[in-house]
């Protein structure tokens, strides 16, 4: 049986390592993404293949792999990269590794809700390039403790972020989403509309997926009900915010930040976002942490040989 690997990027060495103690792989080691004439090679002749966010997995390239591939295994959480209906069709098995980095996704919104707030980064900036004399209205952001943070999207990231929210810094927590929250009901959170959420809460945070129903599901008429000062954060994916419209707002003050790790059209970023001092611009880092990373590794590792071994992946993406 077949049981060749190809990975479209270089993983952590400690992850390769892992990987070639229970299989022989072929590896992309430039510090670039796989071609694509590298990855209709890889289909057609391994048995499993670890692709990364930013791999174009479509339809064409997957009808045609050859007939010993049986896993795509997604290195993180989300697979809109993929087309997993494709994949199916075709009787081969799509991963991803969900869990282990949820911690540092949310702590990330964190970092952003704080440096968005605090206004960190023009901080720093002053400090580097020049000098600062302390006054009663110098460099006034806002309070974190106490206020009201609404979360969109109530899945592991979310809830993670909201029961720090409300045990960690005593906040209001709103939630919109499918279903109803156990883990954010469990510390009093509400969950209440779309159009409610934005209205009430002074931060809102965006953790869903990337589908056909929340692309732009923030566009302007959404930034238009946020409060004056209510600050927008998004780890998820970007194309959920209207990127232009999102600029527009923090320009002409519709909100008053927003804190970014992930873009419309990545890697390029809406070039008046750039010029903006009330938003903090993250590079899609969300799981980037030494021990994240290692451990999405293991997990995508656990898949191949989950299937490797006549099973189903451990962590197996199914599509409507």
């Amino acid at each position: 049986m077949n049981k060749k690997v190809y990975v479209t990027r270089r993983l952590p060495n400690s992850v390769m390592k892992l990987l070639g103690n229970i299989c022989e792989y072929d590896c992309n080691d430039e510090d670039r993404l796989s071609t694509r004439e590298e990855l209709i090679n890889a289909f057609q002749t391994h048995a499993a293949v670890i692709t990364m966010l930013n791999d174009n997995i479509d339809a064409d390239l997957i009808n045609q792999a050859g007939p010993d591939l049986k896993l795509i295994a997604n290195y993180g959480v989300g697979f809109n990269n993929i087309d997993v209906k494709a994949a199916n069709a075709k009787g081969i098995y799509v991963s991803n590794t969900p869990d282990v980095l949820t911690d540092a996704t949310a702590d990330l919104a964190w970092t952003l809700i704080f440096a968005a707030a605090r206004r960190v980064i023009e901080g720093n900036n002053l400090v580097r390039t020049g000098t600062f004399e302390w006054a009663p209205k110098f460099m006034l952001g806002y309070d974190v403790t106490g206020k009201t943070l609404g979360i969109i999207g109530a899945g592991r990231i979310g809830a993670n972020l909201g029961k720090k929210a409300a045990l960690g810094f005593n906040m209001k927590v709103l939630y919109y989403g499918r279903h109803e929250s156990l883990a954010l009901d469990a510390v009093g959170a509400s969950r209440v509309g779309l159009e409610e959420l934005l209205e009430r809460s002074d931060f809102v945070s965006i953790h869903l997926p990337l589908t056909p129903e929340t692309r732009h599901l923030i566009g302007a008429n959404e930034l238009s009900k946020m409060k004056p000062d209510g600050i927008l954060i998004n780890t998820s994916r970007g194309p959920v915010v209207d990127e232009k419209a999102l600029a527009d707002a923090l320009e002409r003050h519709v909100i008053a930040g927003a804190g970014l790790d992930v873009y419309e059209h990545e890697p390029e970023v809406e070039p008046a976002l750039k010029k903006l001092q009330n938003v903090v611009l993250m590079p899609h880092v969300g799981t980037g942490t030494f021990g994240t990373r290692k451990n999405m590794g293991i997990l995508v590792i656990k898949n191949i040989e989950a299937v490797f071994a006549g099973r189903e992946p451990v962590n197996m993406v199914r599509v409507k």
